[in-house]
């Protein structure tokens, strides 16, 4: 596999997994009541909303003008991030993550496999195009997973799974093999 393949491969899969977690949040969004989307779990926590807001806010920062300006805009007001006003709806909190993402696409999706070696800048420190995309990866995949994991606490036991509910690990892994079964003969 030469290099451009292994750099089409990680954009692709970058991608994918941006997707995924966005897919991920929204499947636990639909689940949470807009009560729910501010509520704390204590006073030093954050609500849904708190990092919804964050997260766009981060997104906006690092991938407006991704390849061209510093990842850490110096109109960004991190710790504002953090405050949600009381008159804020679920619909204000909704275009935030539609605006965050909207960053996030259009910057990742244009790239090229000969682009990842390209250093970008955040915060003044030097990173390569695909250091910002894993570190982006991975900031996103934490606040998704709180977001997860308050959606399902607010939720309870009206909780639907959204991966394999508990004690059904056994009863996927047949479906799985009895569909993979299914499909081998069909070919």
């Amino acid at each position: 596999m030469s290099d451009h393949d292994i750099g089409a491969a990680y954009l692709t899969d970058a991608l994918r997994n941006f997707r995924s977690y966005k897919k991920l949040a929204e499947e636990a969004l639909a689940q949470t009541s807009d009560e729910d989307m501010f509520r704390l779990i204590d006073p030093e926590a954050n609500s849904i909303a708190t990092l919804i807001k964050h997260m766009s806010g981060n997104m906006r920062s690092r991938w407006t003008d991704f390849l061209t300006s510093d990842g850490e805009k110096p109109d960004r007001h991190r710790d504002q991030e953090f405050e949600i006003d009381p008159n804020t709806t679920r619909a204000d909190v909704m275009e935030w993550w539609e605006r965050g993402w909207h960053c996030v696409f259009q910057a990742v999706t244009p790239l090229q496999p000969e682009d990842l070696n390209r250093e970008v800048f955040i915060a003044g420190r030097a990173h390569t195009v695909m250091q910002a995309i894993t570190r982006q990866l991975l900031h996103d995949a934490g606040h998704v997973n709180q977001i997860v994991l308050l959606a399902k606490h607010f939720r309870g036991s009206r909780w639907k799974s959204l991966s394999i509910p508990k004690g059904q690990s056994e009863t996927y892994a047949r479906q799985f093999e009895q569909q993979h079964a299914a499909r081998s003969e069909a070919s």
